[in-house]
């Protein structure tokens, strides 16, 4: 992987279900990288540690998230409850729509 990572939805998701598995430095790293939009240079700068450091720090987070979502697939699960609630709410009546609304906001 290049220290260029693609920004997609698709990793930040696999961020939001499980960060908790990465280390704290990991987490700020990307928090940095993904959500703030700094440079993987702005990042080491500002924790004194090499740019390599850092693109390696991302890097083992995203594969490790990846991992993480391989074996428990939550993000897959979720992704098929959508599709199915979606898929109902058009034909549903107004007290369907009420639940498929509640269980959208719960996941």
């Amino acid at each position: 992987m290049t220290s260029n990572f693609e920004k997609n939805d698709h990793v930040i998701e696999l961020f939001d279900i499980y960060k908790n598995f990465l280390t704290t430095k990991q987490k700020q790293y990307f928090e940095f990288y993904f959500f703030e939009d700094f440079s993987l240079q702005e990042i080491a700068e500002e924790h004194q540690i090499s740019r390599a450091a850092v693109s390696d720090s991302i890097k083992n987070a995203i594969k490790l998230l990846e991992e993480c979502e391989e074996k428990v697939k939550l993000l897959k699960i979720t992704q098929s409850i959508r599709n199915i609630l979606e898929e109902y709410k058009d034909d549903a009546d107004n007290k369907i729509k009420e639940l498929i609304n509640k269980i959208e906001k719960e996941i």
